[in-house]
């Protein structure tokens, strides 16, 4: 076997095995999932101070926010369970009631979600706006009805 040839078999086996590993290890290892507030509830004192990722949706209603304070209050629910999440940072623009939304952070003694990130789940599919239609008007709308609860 001549010299080309070998390096042309140990690159490919490399190859192969890094992919191997990808598939069987390293990818599912690393994924991120999400807890629902039912999951997360259910877990009990183990979930109290832990890091975690929880998904579901934004109560309608529930939504206050203080811009001059910086503090985002809603309730999350999986149709199941609802806990209450607190952050110290601005909604995304797309964050509205009814809304998917996953946060980070960690539930505390008193059973409040501290968010330490917040994300909006969405459609991946573009709509531009209708016609006449601002998109700043729905962020706008979210601070006006903070101002009045």
């Amino acid at each position: 076997m001549n010299a080309k040839r070998l390096v042309l078999l140990v690159g490919a086996v490399l190859v192969l095995a890094g992919f191997g590993y990808l598939v069987y290890g390293g990818i599912g290892n690393n994924l991120v999932y999400f807890l629902t507030p039912s999951e997360l509830k259910a877990k009990g004192a183990a979930a109290i101070d832990s890091p975690v990722r929880l998904g579901g949706m934004v109560v309608p209603g529930s939504v206050t926010w203080n811009a001059e304070a910086i503090d985002l209050r809603f309730r999350m629910t999986d149709g199941k369970g609802t806990i209450e999440v607190h952050a110290r940072k601005a909604p995304p623009q797309m964050f509205r009631d009814g809304q998917g939304v996953v946060v980070e952070g960690k539930l505390t003694r008193a059973g409040i979600f501290d968010a330490s990130n917040l994300m909006v789940k969405h459609s991946n599919e573009y709509r531009p706006p209708a016609p006449g239609h601002v998109p700043q008007e729905m962020y706008r709308s979210l601070v006006k009805e903070a101002g009045t609860s």
